[in-house]
């Protein structure tokens, strides 16, 4: 599969030969200067919950795409209002869109709207086809509900996990969160935006390595073939 990274957590992933977008927080990311959110083209948007930091961009994206978004049950009604197609899922429950199947699966965070509203809780997605699978686990916290990840879904090819810490898991945790999904290759988010969440970006690569894991820290726009 190719994944792009847009910055914090928002990625295009190719997958199916479908382009998928995750959580797209672009025009108002501060290092992100280069994506002109009006050229972003993509098939399906997945939200992983309503902070402003991943949904910044989702009705710009949406409506010139003309595409789904998939979320919890109160994101997608939150958009709904704004007349954007949506279908909802919540925890444990999966639609197949096109031959690929999304599962939304649990994550440890808060949640609310950029309005202030309620944005039900939060989660992350494991989407595969019949030869690839990604889990995305946005804004979590490490959780022993990762190690029902293998046994519910195909083997995860690749693993998206914050590696950021103060407001989700930090790399330490995150490398263990990559035991339990039994993934090798990891992509990195949700990191460096803000002062909160800088890194070491080679203290991050080493705690991976350490458990015989490979950490991919992507530059803004940069893609890899994974």
């Amino acid at each position: 599969m190719d994944i792009q990274y847009l910055g914090h957590s928002s990625f295009i992933v190719t997958l199916g030969g479908k382009k998928i977008l995750f959580d797209p927080f672009i025009s108002e990311n501060p290092l992100n200067k280069t994506t002109k959110v009006e050229d972003i083209k993509c098939d399906i948007i997945l939200v992983s919950h309503g902070h402003f930091d991943h949904v910044a961009d989702v009705e710009q994206v949406a409506k010139q795409n003309e595409c789904t978004v998939i979320s919890n049950y109160e994101v997608v009604n939150w958009f709904g209002k704004k007349d954007i197609k949506g279908h909802p899922l919540n925890h444990g429950g999966m639609v197949t869109m096109d031959g690929i199947s999304i599962k939304y699966v649990n994550a440890v965070h808060t949640s609310s709207m950029p309005d202030g509203s309620y944005g039900g809780y939060p989660g992350g997605f494991v989407v595969w086809t019949a030869d690839e699978c990604l889990y995305f686990a946005g804004d979590t916290a490490l959780t022993l509900d990762m190690k029902l990840i293998p046994m519910t879904c195909p083997k995860v090819t690749v693993s998206i996990l914050p590696i950021g810490d103060n407001f989700t898991m930090g790399y330490e945790d995150a490398a263990i969160a990559a035991q339990f999904v039994e993934c090798d290759k990891i992509v990195g988010c949700h990191f460096d935006t803000f002062g909160y969440i800088e890194i070491d970006h080679s203290a991050a690569k080493q705690a991976f390595e350490a458990k015989g894991k490979t950490l991919h820290i992507l530059g803004i726009e940069e893609s890899i073939e994974l």
